[in-house]
């Protein structure tokens, strides 16, 4: 099992990112949910209680991806395997998340996330156990001098190009986060991601991919988007994110 801690800064506040991550959610499950071997089915989106973190939402989804990995991986399995169930606890401020897939046995991923107004200094916000500190990996996601993949960079995603209309906020320079923890807003997601493949000569090469690709890649590209599209997720309340969700769904 490979464990990362990674911490992913944003200049704005708790009650924002709540926003600006369910909207981002739903408007990447409509936009990869086109052509074979792609998109999102979403099986169960309702509220809980008294489960993981308190009170929250849960979702239950199911992700198509034999067109998001490489040919080499994709030639290993059948093509049913080519699925990924997702479950998630959404009780924010905290989340839980596990990843399955119901053909490859000895695979998953789990991810719990605090979401906390400070800049990232927390040195073991998930209470880990010595050995799970000296196993674990700490990585820190600028959304700024991060490098995104030459073919997924857009002009339009790029925090130190993007000028807020709504809000003015932007762009962003390099030393972004030491300016934001002098004058706010600042806030850091925590997520603690452990991978498992537990096969044999496959097992180091595979989840070093999937930190690489399937999680590092995508949080770095994700959060680079909720920042450039707060313009279209600034003046909605969580009455209207949970009308687009039902809306989605529908779609899907």
């Amino acid at each position: 099992m490979l464990i990362k801690e990674y911490h992913i800064l944003l200049p704005m506040s708790l009650d924002e990112y709540q926003v600006a991550q369910l909207y981002m959610i739903q408007k990447k499950s409509r936009e990869e949910s086109s052509g074979e071997g792609s998109g999102v089915e979403i099986l169960a989106n309702r509220p809980y209680t008294d489960g993981p973190g308190g009170n929250g939402q849960y979702t239950h989804k199911v992700y198509h991806v034999g067109s998001h990995i490489p040919g080499w991986f994709r030639a290993l399995l059948p093509k049913a395997a080519l699925q990924v169930e997702e479950e998630s606890w959404n009780a924010y401020p905290y989340t839980r998340t596990r990843y399955t897939c119901p053909f490859v046995e000895k695979f998953s991923i789990e991810i719990e996330t605090y979401y906390l107004p400070d800049g990232g200094q927390q040195p073991n916000v998930f209470n880990l156990s010595g050995a799970e500190r000296r196993q674990r990996i700490v990585d820190t996601i600028d959304i700024v001098r991060d490098a995104v993949a030459p073919g997924e960079y857009k002009a339009e995603e790029d925090p130190r190009l993007y000028r807020s209309a709504k809000t003015g906020r932007g762009p962003l320079a390099d030393d972004w986060a030491r300016t934001a923890a002098q004058t706010g807003p600042l806030m850091c997601a925590y997520k603690l991601c452990k991978v498992e493949f537990r096969y044999w000569g496959m097992q180091a090469k595979i989840e070093q991919f999937i930190h690489d690709v399937g999680l590092r890649r995508v949080m770095l590209r994700a959060h680079r988007q909720a920042w450039c599209w707060q313009d279209e997720w600034i003046e909605l309340s969580m009455a209207d994110i949970r009308a687009l969700e039902e809306e989605t769904a529908r779609m899907l």
